[in-house]
């Protein structure tokens, strides 16, 4: 626990590439020129992540990029990988994670793909089990060694923090308050039909906060 309270998730920049293109050297057998990561950090900044220990070292990245001409946009993970070292610590997932929330919250990406080598099963139970990656095709002969890859995705259209999903909560939201407000009127309204009582304005008052703290309490849930 210690460990992973150590290891920094964070938003990659150029300074990082290096290390990034070393850990993916150590890591797989996919590499890439440096060229390429210069692509992709220039063209979408946001989609990098790192894993930094304490001593500022590089332990893991996400490489991805989006796919925005394609029917639906929707996100690529291009490459992940973490030093053995620092593995089974979860950090793989809070990568894929980061990179995950911000292809909703940037470019409102509805789903997001990723190759795998099918010989690769920790990985296949990693994108399947733990983040919901589901198989949607097989490529032959996807990797430089003939190796078929599965091509997997996972939808995000349900995403929390996708643009539509948000604007639905927000109208609820705002539908609990007009709700609330009108049953409170009601309240004031039949109080003054009886005359009034001392200390109306204290208890309209205590009426409608208490009545928000509770749907704040109950929206929490949700």
């Amino acid at each position: 626990a210690q460990v992973i309270a150590m290891v920094n998730i964070r938003r990659a920049t150029v300074e990082d590439l290096l290390e990034m293109q070393a850990c993916n050297l150590v890591c797989l057998p996919e590499n890439y020129q440096m060229k390429y990561y210069f692509y992709h950090i220039l063209s979408w900044p946001q989609l990098l992540y790192v894993a930094e220990d304490a001593n500022k070292k590089i332990v893991g990245y996400v490489l991805a990029k989006m796919e925005e001409e394609a029917q639906e946009s929707h996100g690529h993970i291009t490459s992940l990988a973490v030093l053995r070292s620092h593995r089974k610590l979860g950090l793989a997932t809070r990568l894929m994670r980061a990179a995950e929330n911000d292809m909703v919250e940037c470019f409102d990406a509805e789903y997001v793909s990723l190759h795998v080598r099918k010989s690769n099963r920790a990985a296949v139970h990693l994108y399947n089990e733990t983040l919901g990656f589901k198989v949607h095709d097989i490529e032959q002969k996807y990797y430089a060694d003939d190796e078929d890859a599965y091509d997997m995705r996972k939808d995000l259209k349900t995403h929390p923090r996708k643009r539509k999903n948000k604007g639905a909560a927000i109208v609820e939201e705002l539908e609990e308050q007009v709700e609330q407000l009108e049953k409170l009127t009601v309240v004031d309204d039949e109080e003054a039909a009886d005359g009034g009582k001392d200390g109306g304005a204290d208890q309209f008052a205590e009426s409608n906060d208490g009545g928000d703290a509770k749907k704040g309490k109950k929206k929490k849930k949700k």
